[in-house]
């Protein structure tokens, strides 16, 4: 999490100026906090947090410190209405319905009259009960309906908000317009009543501090209708196509806790808009699209130039050896270069800067240099290298609808619609290997390290029709129970997942001695370091067919090899992995800004290829662009490796 600390207390004031008036407290976090329990403390929302520390949005971390408002003592807005009376309860550990109706003098069919959830769900900690009054009074005192908000937490969805407080995913969307294309994590919310104007803090009315509404979970608002699974679709790519969770899709369906199967009846909320993602065809882009209007694109890569200048203690030679940052900036770079040269010789209309984001994991100076360089008027950014600055650039773009292309992060925090995540998702190079296996009628079975356990939940929680492979007490792969997990006629996927080299030896030769019977493929899901020893026969993993996935291919195509002697050209030297990836992505930038269309348009529609990466991009349920751009690579017969079909 990135604090600015004195730095941004004097930027705060000189931007908000309204707010020097109430003083502002620092507060020191402590392990385990929550922004809820801060917020509590200091008789403030948690919005109010948000507002002087955008990025505690991204969670909180010991140690760090957040600049807290002074509660301004403002008067409670609420809105009235005439009711019968009654209490609301918060159920604690412990609490039985025995022990509330006791404390509240009430029966058990009045308890559960008013909170008809109970008979269905049971008593659970945390739900907010309604206690009714056992005595109908003629005058009914006027009682405060709340106006109440809800802060998006990592991985909600509208169904699961909407669902959480008994309302439509339409009418989240119709008090909240803003949410209808993205859903930003700490977004506030409003989820019952009317927004009053101003002050929008709901209090109680006896002790004037902050309510935590915990509504009660209810699936009356909603209606359903039933969707029919078709051909290769997953658990994984089902719940993206719903905008829910696998867990809430199987709460809905506990069929599917058994596996996806063609041609299962799914029930789905029918206020989802069922649009089955159609698979992009790869497609060359014009060279020669006659565009008079001259593009703009930034590049904001970080040289960290003055930090290089006033080192005086390492010459230029020994900042090159020792920092492996700069070495990769500085092929990005020349990869880009090479890039820029060829959109020239094609006659591209394309201006291109390329600025100093003097970054490092928790600052940079993309504020000032949108500022001064006026790149709210850019066409598409590429950077800065680290997540959260590319983050940062994206929210002060956004209103401007600037693409902002991460070209190196895995990572993902904060989904801005503006964000186009170049590098795929580890979990979507995954999924793409699952979906390899099933599009051949696979049978997919696993034998995973007890030591690798996010391996071993990943495949449970995602592929749950995958069979494991029992293992022995100490750990080694037993044969027999893994041919009897085999099928004839199917191709028998085995997911090795091991740095074990003992183990890998034994899953090979298991499945070299049932090659006479039955037709088997080794698969293997990350890059696995003990496969490339000596103590690892390559011809036993080309007879297997070694399968994987991958974000860059190898490749001796034309076009490759000229990348490839132009590079080497003016560099001296053959270019890394950065310096491809500079080019490629700074190259189908520049192809795209050259369609006559705004580069989302040409995400939207088409997918690309370059030298060593594909583009294939896709809007994510929470907000942003993703890249599936994924190859399946194979070790052929031959010892080479090949692009599987």
């Amino acid at each position: 999490m990135k604090y600015f600390l004195t730095f941004f207390v004097v930027l705060f004031f000189i931007s908000f100026p309204g707010h020097t008036q109430n003083k502002v407290i620092q507060h020191n976090v402590t392990k385990g906090e929550t922004i809820n329990q801060i917020a509590q403390k200091y008789k403030v929302t948690p919005y109010d947090i948000y507002q002087l520390n955008p990025d505690a949005q991204s969670g909180l971390k010991p140690n760090t410190i957040l600049l807290i408002p002074q509660n301004s003592g403002k008067q409670v807005v609420v809105q009235a209405k005439k009711s019968t009376p009654s209490v609301t309860h918060q159920v604690a550990p412990k609490e039985t319905l025995y022990g509330i109706e006791k404390k509240y003098g009430i029966s058990d069919e009045l308890l559960k009259k008013a909170n008809p959830f109970l008979e269905k769900e049971g008593l659970q900690i945390g739900q907010t009960l309604t206690i009714p009054s056992n005595k109908v009074q003629k005058n009914s005192p006027v009682t405060l309906e709340k106006v109440v908000y809800h802060y998006v937490l990592p991985k909600e969805t509208k169904y699961s908000i909407a669902k959480q407080y008994g309302i439509t995913i339409q009418e989240l969307e119709r008090k909240n317009p803003e949410v209808v294309s993205n859903l930003p994590e700490g977004f506030k919310l409003l989820v019952k009543g009317n927004a009053p104007k101003g002050d929008k803090t709901v209090v109680s009315e006896s002790k004037k501090e902050i309510v935590n509404s915990n509504p009660v979970p209810t699936t009356s608002a909603i209606n359903y209708l039933n969707y029919v699974v078709k051909s290769k679709e997953t658990l994984y790519s089902l719940s993206k196509m719903f905008g829910m969770s696998q867990e809430e899709l199987i709460i809905l369906n506990p069929a599917l806790s058994e596996g996806v199967v063609e041609g299962m009846s799914l029930k789905v909320p029918s206020t989802i808009a069922i649009s089955p993602e159609t698979k992009k065809e790869y497609t060359e882009l014009s060279k020669s699209t006659g565009i008079t209007s001259r593009k703009k694109l930034a590049l904001l890569l970080p040289f960290n130039v003055s930090k290089i200048e006033g080192d005086t203690v390492n010459s230029m030679a020994m900042r090159l050896k020792k920092d492996k940052f700069l070495n990769m900036t500085l092929d990005f770079y020349a990869g880009a270069l090479v890039a820029i040269d060829s959109a020239r010789t094609l006659g591209l209309n394309i201006e291109v800067k390329i600025l100093d984001s003097q970054e490092t994991k928790n600052s940079s100076n993309v504020a000032s240099l949108i500022y001064s360089n006026n790149l709210e008027n850019s066409d598409a950014i590429i950077g800065p290298f680290y997540q959260s600055n590319v983050e940062k650039t994206a929210e002060l773009l956004i209103k401007n609808q600037v693409p902002v292309i991460s070209p190196l992060s895995k990572d993902s925090g904060v989904s801005y619609a503006n964000i186009f995540q170049s590098i795929p998702a580890p979990d979507a190079v995954k999924n793409a290997m699952f979906d390899y296996m099933r599009s051949k009628g696979g049978n997919i079975v696993a034998v995973v390290d007890k030591k690798k356990e996010s391996v071993i939940q990943f495949i449970k929680e995602n592929h749950k029709d995958v069979k494991f492979s029992s293992l022995s007490a100490n750990g080694s792969v037993s044969a027999e129970n893994l041919k009897s997990l085999f099928v004839k006629d199917k191709i028998n996927f085995v997911v090795m997942e091991t740095g074990n080299t003992g183990m890998i030896k034994s899953t090979i030769a298991a499945m070299l001695s049932s090659m006479s019977i039955y037709k088997v493929q080794l698969v293997i899901l990350e890059p696995n370091e003990t496969l490339d020893t000596d103590e690892i026969n390559v011809s036993n993993l080309a007879k297997l067919k070694l399968t994987y996935p991958s974000i860059t291919r190898e490749n001796e195509s034309p076009e490759a090899l000229i990348f490839e002697k132009e590079f080497k050209k003016k560099n001296k030297i053959y270019p890394s992995a950065f310096a491809t990836r500079g080019f490629d992505i700074t190259f189908d930038t520049m192809m795209r800004l050259s369609q006559n269309k705004k580069y989302q348009e040409t995400v939207d529609s088409t997918a690309t290829e370059q030298v060593d990466n594909k583009f294939e991009f896709y809007k994510k349920s929470d907000g942003g662009y993703s890249n599936r751009g994924i190859y399946i690579l194979y070790y052929d017969t031959d010892l080479t490796i090949k692009e599987a079909n």
